[in-house]
């Protein structure tokens, strides 16, 4: 969304369970339920954004920070049913509960990412680094060639979102990341994890060529 969008809205809201969408990430979806098939036509004949919101399944509950989609295409199937393609836009905090039928409506503040002191240029070469040596090591532990993608972002905000939404199985930290407001501590953080991931593989890889 433009610098121009007003800084609090009224929008639909979709929980997700352990779905985390990042500003400029693209995230397909199915809907199916009746009162999200409800939202979708909606959504449609204005202007085409919603929330989505991570659906805690431990906790129980609904994060209060999300990310604002675009529907940017969809295909309409049997039974009123729905393919949609999503993008990220401006990341948001859930300030009030509008209403909760036929489906969620809240009242957000789009949150603005703080301006960094922090030279990012390292940082964000220092995470390519580590993504590539991942990459280079996974592709050892199955025995097949895997390559970084062409279009991976430069930009070291950009980067870092990218990065963030390639995390699987770890939503709880994708949350935590996409409520970091500083690009700097979002790629330290990301650092922290890449390292760790990549010292975890290099372990496994070493195993594996001991017992050849």
């Amino acid at each position: 969304m433009t610098s121009s969008s007003v800084a609090v809205r009224e929008l639909p809201l979709f929980p997700l369970p352990e779905v985390v969408l990042f500003p400029g990430r693209p995230l397909p979806l199915r809907i199916f339920e009746f009162r999200y098939r409800i939202m979708m036509n909606t959504i449609l004949e204005s202007d085409g954004r919603f929330g989505i919101l991570m659906w805690d399944s431990t906790q129980y509950q609904v994060a209060a920070t999300g990310c604002c989609a675009k529907i940017k295409d969809y295909q309409r199937l049997p039974d009123d049913r729905m393919k949609i393609l999503t993008f990220g836009e401006k990341r948001f905090r859930v300030l009030e509960t509008v209403r909760e039928k036929p489906y969620l409506i809240g009242l957000v503040e789009f949150i603005e990412e703080h301006p960094s002191e922090q030279e990012l240029g390292d940082l964000a070469i220092q995470v390519e680094v580590l993504l590539r040596d991942v990459i280079r090591l996974s592709g050892k532990l199955m025995d097949q060639r895997i390559e970084l993608p062409e279009d991976i972002p430069s930009l070291p905000e950009e980067l870092s979102y990218w990065v963030a939404s390639n995390l699987y199985g770890v939503a709880a930290e994708q949350q935590a990341l996409l409520e970091m407001q500083n690009t700097a501590a979002r790629l330290e953080r990301e650092v922290e994890i890449l390292t760790s991931t990549r010292n975890h593989l290099a372990a496994r890889s070493v195993l594996k060529d001991t017992l050849k």
